[in-house]
């Protein structure tokens, strides 16, 4: 259940804030759009009038709807609508404000409307797995209380109280702020899913979050070096399928709580850092379908909690006996299928191994 962190403030907008709104083509009437339909009555609620407006703009402006979501918008009983959450003010200065929006999973396509900015008491909005397109609202900034917001990384910015950022399974592009891993509130990262096309800023170790995810994107670049400054909050990371290339820094080893590191189907190379044998709190380690090679660390498979490694489909040369006895002895996953290590079943072909191991490589973990 989301908890919802709302504080004493009054039931609507001070005016200054919906003119702020209405510069942005708030309630335009240029743009032709009409805000409420037919006779619907208003209620007396001013907070649950401006969600009335807002919403009925908002489903003027979503264009396919395959779960009939929004056939639910009708009335003036907001509370009601489907994927609409209400809750009493603290005040109690009115009986019920929106206080979420969760239509995740919806199949949703169109736009996000300016309008949106007038669901002041919103704490959560949740549209994951939809197909929204088009510039973010920049009315989001007067969304004080938005403490869970699944949505496009650049206007949470300026929302001060965000914990938690999820926009995955959408249909965004672009590349990702560097100020996204300054912000101190956050606590989790979810962008995967999307069409992100950007280098992964080298700022990300600046990020205090327990979890990110970056995978199925089309992001290139290395993995930034600043990753081990993340040693005190950091739980599980996830690169997989994108286009990272380079070395997979070893100032990994500097992450010690982390529980899942999967950087698989990238294009990353050279060897493993042997300093991944410090990462005692590790789990799941996936570096497979990559084009690294090597040496497989024995420290590696002596980590005290590595339930699955995998390192299928790369070019290494050798692994450590502990990797062959100690992880299936004691129930632990291991897949080293796919490499180029001598008496191993299910390795490449020899002649592929030799023409990609007759290329000159990168030694990025010299010792």
């Amino acid at each position: 259940m989301v908890k919802l962190l709302l504080t004493s403030l009054f039931c609507c907008f001070l005016w200054s804030e919906v003119e702020a709104i209405s510069d942005m083509a708030l309630l335009s009437q240029s743009s032709g759009r009409h805000l409420l339909q037919g006779s619907t009555p208003v209620p007396l609620n001013p907070s649950l009038q401006n969600v009335i407006i807002a919403l009925q703009v908002w489903k003027n402006a979503i264009t396919s709807d395959p779960l009939g979501i929004t056939s639910t918008w009708v009335g003036p009983d907001v509370c009601r609508y489907k994927g609409v959450f209400c809750s009493p003010p603290p005040d109690k200065s009115c009986q019920l404000v929106v206080s979420g929006i969760d239509l995740n999973h919806g199949q949703l396509t169109g736009t996000m409307p300016e309008e949106l900015g007038l669901l002041k008491y919103l704490a959560f909005f949740h549209i994951n797995t939809n197909f929204f397109s088009g510039p973010i609202p920049y009315s989001f900034k007067y969304l004080y209380l938005l403490f869970e917001l699944d949505i496009s990384p650049d206007i949470v910015l300026q929302i001060p109280s965000l914990a938690y950022l999820d926009i995955r399974f959408n249909g965004f592009e672009g590349t990702l702020p560097a100020a996204l891993f300054d912000k101190q509130s956050l606590d989790a990262i979810f962008v995967n899913n999307n069409y992100f096309a950007c280098y992964i800023p080298d700022n990300l170790g600046n990020s205090p979050v327990s979890v990110v995810n970056f995978a199925n994107n089309d992001l290139y670049g290395s993995i930034p070096a600043s990753i081990g400054n993340m040693f005190k909050t950091l739980n599980e990371i996830n690169f997989l399928n994108n286009k990272l290339s380079g070395c997979i820094p070893q100032e990994v080893g500097a992450l010690t709580q982390l529980t899942v590191f999967d950087s698989s189907f990238n294009l990353l190379s050279s060897t493993l850092p042997h300093t991944i044998a410090n990462m005692i709190s590790l789990v799941d380690l996936d570096v497979g379908d990559n084009l690294l090679n090597g040496v497989v660390p024995a420290g590696i498979c002596d980590l005290p909690n590595l339930a699955n490694f995998t390192f299928s489909d790369n070019f290494f040369i050798d692994e450590s006996p502990d990797c062959l006895g100690l992880l299936p002895s004691r129930g632990a996953i291991l897949n080293d299928r796919g490499n180029c290590i001598p008496n191993i079943p299910f390795q490449q072909p020899p002649q592929q191994c030799a023409a990609f191991l007759s290329q000159p490589t990168t030694d990025c973990d010299p010792t």
